[in-house]
């Protein structure tokens, strides 16, 4: 699908994943939202059927890992949420005339650039809206919309029915399509858990970084602790 812009929404890293709180420090909330970032990051940037990719974000480390992939960094709507953030860039790439939004989270960090023009091949003609779910079917891990603000949207724990709704009120037939590294991510021990237990042959830098600072070894001796 050509003239589709990725949107990455980053809020400060520092205080990132507070839900992890119970099992990683600061430091390793901090350093683990910056590895999966970069996860992302990679894959996207990869992914030659994509217009360009726009960051959202006023973290200085964020912004310069989108730097290094030649992303393009906006603020607008940066301190607003994740659902702020994403409508201030549906906003300015309709401004822009572009045909559509690629949007993810940067947490899910087992995503390819395989999967990502997958999905991309899938979308239909505009107007048009496809999700990839998370993996418990309650959040919306990827969404593309034609334009832009075709659908509005409204991110959370529990968004991908309610955004499924929001679609057909707006006339458009959701496509649904699920894909295993995008639906795979990281908010509690529980989710870090099960991607420590996933398949190893994809390699990523968040699992590198998790094995490497003994976070990995920590979280599965406690892993009964998380059910």
């Amino acid at each position: 699908m050509i003239g589709v812009w990725a949107v990455v929404p980053v809020k400060e890293l520092a205080g990132a994943k507070q839900r992890l709180s119970s099992a990683l420090s600061p430091d390793e909330r901090r350093m683990l939202a910056t590895t999966m970032l970069e996860d992302v990051l990679d894959a996207v940037s990869a992914v030659k059927a994509l217009a360009g990719v726009l960051v959202v974000t006023v973290d200085l480390d964020a912004t310069s890992l989108a730097a290094r992939y030649g992303a393009r960094v906006v603020t607008d709507g940066a301190r607003d949420g994740h659902t702020g953030a994403v409508t201030a860039a549906a906003r300015l790439l309709v401004r822009e005339g572009r045909a559509g939004m690629m949007t993810m989270p940067g947490d899910i960090p087992r995503l390819s650039s395989a999967e990502i023009a997958a999905t991309l091949a899938a979308h239909r003609a505009a107007p048009s809206f496809t999700i990839v779910p998370a993996h418990d079917d309650l959040g919306s891990n990827t969404i593309i919309s034609s334009p832009p603000d075709a659908v509005p949207l409204r991110f959370g724990e529990d968004s991908f029915f309610p955004h499924l709704e929001a679609a057909r009120d707006r006339g458009i037939d959701p496509l649904i399509v699920r894909q295993p590294g995008i639906g795979m991510d990281i908010d509690n021990p529980v989710d870090l858990v099960t991607f420590l237990r996933m398949s190893p042959t994809v390699r990523t830098r968040t699992l590198a970084f998790l094995k490497q600072s003994g976070v990995a070894d920590r979280l599965m001796a406690a892993s009964q602790d998380f059910r």
